[in-house]
């Protein structure tokens, strides 16, 4: 199982940049280092930030007003999923 706040330091570096609010998915993508390729290594496992949405997406509750609200989110989708 994946190290939370690791995992946590991760998406909050990579998801900062974005200009909140953040109405979807889609708004997150100019602030990723490398678009929807971005990688999260989570545990054993290395995720794209597309697999990211799909894996978490039953938790999103857009828009997000912060990066600490989003990556709320984030994590207990992955949670959810038994990731951490």
């Amino acid at each position: 199982m994946a190290d939370r706040d690791d995992v946590r330091q991760q998406f909050e570096e990579a998801f900062e940049g974005a200009d909140y609010p953040v109405n979807s998915p889609m708004d997150l993508v100019p602030a990723l280092p490398q678009g929807p390729g971005t990688t999260f290594d989570v545990g054993e496992e290395t995720i794209t930030a597309m697999e990211l949405n799909q894996e978490a997406s039953g938790q999103g509750d857009y828009p997000y007003d912060s990066v600490d609200a989003l990556v709320d989110d984030l994590m207990d989708g992955l949670e959810d999923e038994g990731y951490v």
